[in-house]
């Protein structure tokens, strides 16, 4: 099941009809790159499992509701609009920076273009967001038509490697459990994310209540 949201009180409406729903895990998803990478067909095939090439320079965002391992996980994902070299909405929103659990950063591996405007994205979110607090899966799309390749597959795991990224080659066109793993494994990132930060804080409460007993028994 899959939904396009029109509006933002669309989704709030639903967002605030899911609370209270312990079992439901809910994560967003921002999907970024160049113009004609395949964002919009990667998030359409992991949707509807169909393949569809041509598509408008529109923004969206679409929910999916799967059950991984027993548990019901919502997909909330964010089809930005198309950046193009030099144009400022090559850059990522704050809004979009906040929202997001977790980013796809899509490149066509026959456009060097669109990989040099993957790499500009990731510094910019790195310099708002640290590593662990955003997980992001590089994609290099077009598998396909790897003869026409003109970004080495070295090169994408490389760059992945020094953002501490995951990685995937891909074919939207040819395959449907590829770009699968892609978002699960995000999922999965997420998740593991969310519990370092639980445990984190965690550990900081216990801090802060021995200072607290520490600092009660040094006033008295």
């Amino acid at each position: 099941m899959w939904t396009l949201f029109k509006d933002a009180s669309q989704e709030k409406s639903r967002m605030e009809a899911m609370e209270g729903n312990q079992q439901r895990v809910e994560v967003n998803i921002l999907l970024l790159g160049a113009h004609n990478v395949g964002k919009s067909a990667l998030t359409v095939r992991f949707l509807t499992r169909r393949f569809i090439s041509e598509y408008g320079d529109i923004e969206s965002v679409y929910s999916r509701v799967d059950r991984i391992d027993g548990q019901e996980i919502c997909f909330n994902i964010w089809d930005s609009q198309y950046a193009q070299p030099g144009e400022k909405s090559s850059s990522v929103s704050d809004k979009q920076l906040q929202w997001a659990d977790g980013m796809i950063l899509v490149y066509n591996m026959c456009d060097r273009s669109s990989f040099d405007i993957v790499q500009q994205q990731l510094q910019q979110i790195r310099r708002s967001r640290k590593p662990s607090s955003v997980p992001i899966i590089i994609v290099a799309n077009k598998r396909d038509l790897q003869r026409h390749r003109s970004v080495s597959g070295k090169e994408g795991r490389l760059l992945a490697l020094s953002q501490q990224c995951g990685f995937f080659e891909v074919s939207a066109a040819e395959t449907y459990h590829g770009v699968l793993l892609v978002f699960h494994r995000l999922v999965d990132l997420v998740k593991e994310t969310r519990a370092i930060r639980k445990s984190m804080a965690g550990v900081r409460g216990i801090v802060r209540s021995v200072s607290a007993v520490f600092a009660k028994k040094r006033a008295e």
